[in-house]
C-alpha cells in the first residue's frame, strides 16, 4: 500500500492529508494560532477547589478554567510539586534531576484538598483540547513524547509497546533503554523504535531529557499562567506518529515547513528526508491531488459507498448515530441475508475510516441493516475490530444487538472535524428568493440601453447569461437579441455561461473585459 502526505498551508490555517493508494483515509486541520494542543505543559494556578467533585479547576490563560481531576495528578504529583518549588527559588538552588530524591506516592484514593491549595502553582499538561463550552482538561502526570520513546519524568519503569511482537527485540530494547537511561525518569518505548540502534534512540532520550531540564530554568522568569514546554505544531506531530518506512511522499506547498519538516525527519530517520517535496504546482495542491473532490464526498450528511448503499451520519449532543442504507442495490442469484451481510461488512470499512476523518469521539451508534442469522452479526463485528484496530486512538466496540444496533465509544481529545459540504446559491445568496423572472429581460435591455449612452465607442458587447436565458434570448425569428442589436445600433453576441445564476447576466467586451456601469 503506497502512503502519499499532501499538507496544504493557507494564511488562517494548515491541513495535512493522508491519501493510502489514493484515497483520503486522514485529514487533519490546524489553526495557524492554535493554543492549548494536547501535550503541551502550562504553568498554572489553582482557580477554585470542588471537593464534592475531588477535582479543582486551573487558570492556564485559556478563556474557560481548565479541569484537574484527582485521578489526573498522577502518582508522583508530590515529587513534582517539590521540583517545581525549587526551580522557582532559582537556578542555585535546583539540584540535578537524576540526584533528585523523590516522594512517597500520593494516595491513589486520596481527597484533592489534602494534596492542593488555592493559589498554587501547578504544572499541568493539555489531555483534551477544549471542546463546544468546554475548557482543557489537564493531568499532573507529564510526558514528553519522541519519534521512538516517550518519556516520563519522576518514574523509573520501562515500557515496551505491545504492537513489538518479537519477544527477543523487547528484551533487547528494554535492556538498551536500561542501560542508557538517568535515575528519575521511565521511558515507554514506542512501535517505531523497533531494530533501531543504540545511537539513535540514545540522541533522541538526551533530546528529550534536555528539553524537559532546561524548561525548569527558566521557571523563576515565568508568571502563571503561562506556557511551560510547547508540544511540536500539530503539522510535525503527524509526521513524528504516522511516519512509516511504506511512506512514499510528502508533499507541502510552503517552504518555510517544508524546511521545517525536512529537517525534522533528517533528526529522526536521515534516510527519509528525500520523500519531502515542495509543490510548486500553478493548481491548488489539494486539486491536484484529487483531495478536494473527496472531500466534498466523503464529510456530507450522506456518504456513499459501494453500489449504491450509503452512510446517513446524525450528530446530536450526546451521541453520534450512523444509519446503514442498502439504497437500490441488489443481487437477484443472492438472499436478502446475504445481500444484507455483504453491505453490512462494506459499511463496517466505511464507518471506521469515517471516524478517523472526521475524528469523532464519544459515544457512536450504527444501525447496520437487520441479520437473522446470528453468525453474521458476529462476522460484521469481527470486521468492525479489523478496521478499528488500523485507529491509534483508543476505542471500545460491543457486538451486534438482535436489532442490529452497535455501539462504539471513541476517546475524545480534540473537536471533531466538521467541513461544511454544501454551497448558497449564488443568485439567491441562501435566503430561498429570488427576484421575479419577469424584469430580468428589463433590467439587461436597461443596461444596455445605458452602456452605449455612457460608451458609444464599445460597439461590439458580449452578453454572459446561463443557458436557458441564452436559448430564449435568440428564440425566434427575429430573436430578442437581434431586436436589441438593431434598436441600440450594436453588435450583441450572447453566451452561455453553466457556472452563472439562472437570473444573473454580465457584459463584456471583446477582450473578455467586464464593461462596468
Amino acid at each position: 500500500m503506497s502512503k502519499d502526505l499532501i499538507i496544504d498551508v493557507t494564511p488562517k490555517e494548515t491541513t495535512v492529508a493522508l491519501l493510502e493508494d489514493k484515497q483520503l483515509s486522514g485529514l487533519n486541520k490546524e489553526k495557524n494560532n492554535i493554543q492549548f494542543a494536547v501535550g503541551d505543559i502550562y504553568l498554572g494556578k489553582v482557580k477554585k477547589i470542588m471537593p464534592g467533585l475531588n477535582a479543582t479547576f486551573v487558570n492556564v490563560g485559556y478563556e474557560k478554567d481548565a479541569f484537574l481531576h484527582y485521578f489526573d495528578l498522577g502518582p508522583q504529583f508530590s515529587s513534582l510539586s517539590k521540583y517545581l518549588k525549587l526551580a522557582a527559588l532559582g537556578k542555585e538552588q535546583l539540584p540535578a534531576f537524576s540526584k533528585f530524591k523523590c516522594d512517597h506516592d500520593i494516595d491513589k484514593n486520596g481527597k484533592m484538598v489534602d494534596v492542593i491549595t488555592q493559589g498554587q502553582p501547578i504544572l499541568v499538561q493539555v489531555a483534551k483540547e477544549p471542546i463546544s463550552s468546554k475548557g482543557p482538561r489537564l493531568s499532573s502526570e507529564i510526558s514528553i513524547a519522541g519519534r521512538n520513546m516517550v518519556l516520563i519524568p519522576f518514574s523509573n519503569k520501562i515500557s515496551v509497546s505491545q504492537k513489538i511482537s518479537s519477544d527477543e527485540e523487547r528484551r533487547r530494547l528494554r535492556k538498551l533503554i536500561q542501560s542508557i537511561k538517568p535515575n528519575n525518569y521511565g521511558v515507554i518505548v514506542r512501535t517505531a523504535a523497533k531494530d533501531k540502534r543504540v545511537a539513535t534512540l540514545d540522541n533522541e532520550l538526551r533530546g528529550l531529557i534536555f528539553k524537559w531540564e532546561s524548561a525548569f530554568e527558566k521557571v523563576v522568569e515565568l508568571t502563571p499562567p503561562s506556557l511551560f514546554i510547547g508540544e511540536l505544531n500539530r503539522t510535525s506531530t503527524i509526521v513524528r506518529d504516522i511516519l512509516s518506512p511504506s511512506f512514499n511522499n510528502i508533499f507541502v506547498n510552503d517552504q518555510r515547513l517544508f524546511m521545517e519538516i525536512k529537517g525534522y525527519i533528517e533528526t529522526i530517520a536521515p534516510e527519509r528526508q528525500k520523500i519531502v517535496k515542495l509543490y510548486n504546482g500553478k493548481s491548488p495542491i489539494f486539486e491536484q491531488f484529487g483531495i478536494d473532490t473527496q472531500i466534498k464526498a466523503l464529510f456530507g450528511k450522506t456518504v456513499t459507498f459501494k453500489s449504491g448503499a450509503y452512510l446517513i451520519i446524525e450528530h446530536t449532543e450526546a451521541l453520534h448515530v450512523i444509519d446503514v442504507n442498502s439504497g437500490n442495490r441488489s443481487k437477484k442469484n443472492q438472499d436478502q441475508e446475504a445481500n444484507a451481510l455483504e453491505v453490512n461488512m462494506a459499511a463496517a470499512e466505511e464507518i471506521a475510516r469515517q471516524l478517523r476523518l472526521r475524528d469523532i469521539g464519544g459515544i457512536i451508534v450504527a444501525d447496520f441493516i437487520d441479520m437473522v442469522n446470528s453468525e453474521n452479526r458476529f462476522k460484521v463485528f469481527e470486521k468492525m475490530k479489523e478496521e478499528m484496530a488500523k485507529d491509534a486512538t483508543k476505542h471500545s466496540i460491543l457486538p451486534l444487538s438482535k436489532f442490529g444496533l452497535m455501539q462504539i465509544t471513541r476517546q475524545r481529545v480534540r473537536p471533531e472535524m466538521f467541513i461544511d459540504t454544501v454551497e448558497k446559491c449564488p443568485t439567491c445568496g441562501g435566503s430561498g428568493e429570488i427576484a421575479s423572472s419577469l424584469i430580468v429581460l428589463d433590467e439587461i435591455q436597461n443596461t444596455l440601453s445605458f452602456i452605449r449612452k455612457q460608451k458609444p465607442e464599445i460597439k461590439k458587447l458580449i452578453l454572459k447569461v446561463h443557458p436557458f436565458l441564452d436559448s430564449y434570448l435568440r428564440m425566434g425569428l427575429p430573436s430578442l437579441r437581434y431586436k436589441w442589436a438593431t434598436k441600440y445600433k450594436c453588435r450583441l453576441k450572447t453566451k452561455a455561461i453553466q457556472s452563472i445564476g439562472m437570473l444573473e447576466y454580465r457584459f463584456v467586451d471583446k477582450n473578455d473585459n467586464d464593461i462596468l456601469v
